[in-house]
């Protein structure tokens, strides 16, 4: 057989593998255009209804607190071996090169600038997005959506907004709390294991960090908040084919949660970086 009819034979295979390419991209701009849009709607809905006092407290107030049950315990839990493990593995290095009394601004900038907010983003992406998704979708599934709009109630207005607000709430709150135990789990550990002196930990941890750490943390979680709740209200409200289809839009959701959280991060960082550079006080 020739070089000429194999290539011949692989026209079909190489159109068809094009053609799945396509509908995928398509695919993907077409769900990332239709959460952007999900987004702008709930945000000016919330908006508007904050205005007009018709705004879904007693909803809010009832899936922020979900929210807290459900990620304040693991918060916690994940905030303490990340604050050991940044303060174990930088304080080995900063005391070969002989600057123990690094240790804090070190431990503490990882915590605050990277670990806080990622940490936050994750358990929101995992168990809120799970929780709010397979919510709004078992509601489509059981048609109660559909009904929603037969009576001329807005869903977006009704399901989405309070979920929004009670993320965009429960994420500056749970990024403030992984603060302050991964920091203090960082110090323990700092003076107890590596003979670091009190004084000089938190001497080198007001000198590195400043205000503006903390609030572009807490910036950051809030947009890491904002992306997940609009994700999974998305694939919630499109979910379709029974509880498999609940359950592929609840696995999407925190896939997707994850990856936009990821890439996001890289781009905040970088713009952190490039105009508000770390400085000695």
């Amino acid at each position: 057989m020739t070089s000429t009819s194999v290539a011949k034979e692989q026209i079909p295979a190489l159109k068809a593998l094009h053609g799945t390419f396509s509908i995928t991209v398509l695919s993907s701009v077409g769900t990332f255009g239709r959460a952007t849009r999900s987004g702008v709607q709930a945000t000016v809905v919330g908006v508007t209804d904050l205005g007009r006092q018709r705004f879904q407290w007693r909803e809010m107030l009832s899936q922020a607190w979900f929210l807290i049950t459900v990620t304040a315990i693991p918060g916690v839990l994940m905030a303490v071996p990340f604050g050991v493990v940044v303060s174990a593995q930088v304080g080995n290095v900063v005391h070969q090169l002989g600057a123990n009394s690094l240790i804090g601004a070190a431990g503490g900038l990882g915590v605050i600038k990277q670990g806080a907010p990622l940490a936050t983003g994750l358990l929101l992406g995992g168990a809120g997005a799970a929780a709010i998704a397979a919510d709004l979708g078992a509601r489509t599934i059981r048609e109660e959506i559909d009904a929603l709009r037969v009576m001329g109630i807005n869903p977006v207005q009704r399901l989405v907004v309070p979920r929004l607000a009670a993320m965009l709430i429960v994420a500056p709150l749970l990024n403030i709390l992984i603060i302050f135990v991964g920091v203090l789990s960082g110090y323990i550990v700092a003076i107890g294991a590596l003979d670091v002196t009190p004084g000089s930990y938190w001497q080198s941890f007001g000198a590195f960090a400043s205000a503006a750490d903390v609030w572009v943390s807490i910036a950051k979680s809030i947009v890491f908040g904002y992306l997940v709740v609009v994700i999974a209200c998305q694939r919630g409200l499109e979910a379709k084919g029974g509880p498999r289809g609940v359950a592929d839009g609840v696995n999407a959701a925190v896939i997707l949660s994850v990856v936009a959280i990821v890439v996001v991060n890289v781009v905040i960082t970088q713009l952190v970086a490039l105009f508000l550079p770390v400085r000695v006080v």
